[in-house]
Formats: C-alpha cells, sequence, structure tokens
C-alpha cells in the first residue's frame, strides 16, 4: 500500500508480434517505465508474459535518465531469473473407446505428452484429453490401430 508505482508491461502471445504487447508509466514520466520493461522483453524475444516493477519513493529523486534505468535494470534481473518454456499450442480432443482398450488409449496419450482432463463411462469410454496439436495426427493413427475414434471438441 506505501508503493508509489506499479509500472508494467506485457507481451501476449508471439513476442514478435507487437501487436499483442503494452505497457503503463502509472504516473511516471512518459517513456520512463512501461516502455523500458517492454523494451527488456522484447530484447529477449519472451511471450505470454507481463513484468510489473513496484517502485517506493525513497527521497531521492531519479531523474528520467535514473528512472529508465532503474525500470529497466528490475526488470532485467526478472528476465535473468526465468525459467523459460517453448510455447506449444494445445488442443482438446474426445477419444470413444470400449472399456477394454481404456487402458491402452491413456498410454497413448500419455506417451504423446497428453493429459486426461476428463473420463465418461457409459456404454463406452469418453475421454476428454489435452494434447499438442504437433501431436494430433500421431495420436489418431495410434489410435486408428485398434479401432478407436477420435473427435475434436
Amino acid at each position: 500500500p506505501d508503493a508509489r508505482h506499479w509500472c508494467w508491461a506485457y507481451i501476449i502471445g508471439d513476442p514478435d508480434n507487437t501487436t499483442s504487447a503494452g505497457f503503463d508509466d502509472d504516473g511516471e514520466p512518459n517513456g520512463t517505465a512501461g516502455r523500458p520493461i517492454l523494451n527488456v522483453l522484447q530484447h529477449k524475444s519472451i511471450g505470454n508474459v507481463i513484468i510489473i516493477v513496484v517502485r517506493y519513493f525513497g527521497g531521492i529523486k531519479l531523474g528520467a535518465g535514473g528512472l529508465t534505468r532503474a525500470y529497466a535494470g528490475s526488470a532485467q534481473a526478472a528476465v535473468d531469473e526465468m525459467i523459460l518454456h517453448p510455447y506449444v499450442p494445445m488442443t482438446q480432443v474426445q477419444i470413444l473407446a470400449e472399456f477394454a482398450t481404456e487402458a491402452q488409449c491413456r498410454y497413448i496419450v500419455e506417451s504423446l505428452n497428453g493429459s486426461i482432463d476428463d473420463v465418461n463411462y457409459s456404454k463406452q469410454v469418453t475421454l476428454t484429453v489435452t494434447i499438442a496439436e504437433q501431436d494430433i495426427e500421431r495420436l489418431k493413427e495410434r489410435l486408428a490401430m485398434d479401432g478407436r475414434v477420435l473427435e475434436d471438441k
């Protein structure tokens, strides 16, 4: 509650597509806070991220250059600590299987690094799974070998 400024920048999606980026100086002089934070994200080509830098006034005026260095340096310190993971587009699908083949379906999904979100038991087993879009064809091929059906959800 004692913080004077909450300055932030974000990039959503592809880090090279700046139409999905934004920033806010939260009352600091124009271009001294949000823009330097955004520049760090763009320089490192990081997407699907937001950095918020919280500043408390300590009684010393930093000036425009000092503010810019402070905000960029704080953002850089955060980026240096990040553990980055590549973005993998995922999709959710449903698998219709017989009771006898449920375990094999689970094995196939897990072998493709998919996750099982829901299982519904009726006349057949319906598994709702999330899997990388790039693995859908491989999933279909492996399921088709045993007569199982994949439906887009």
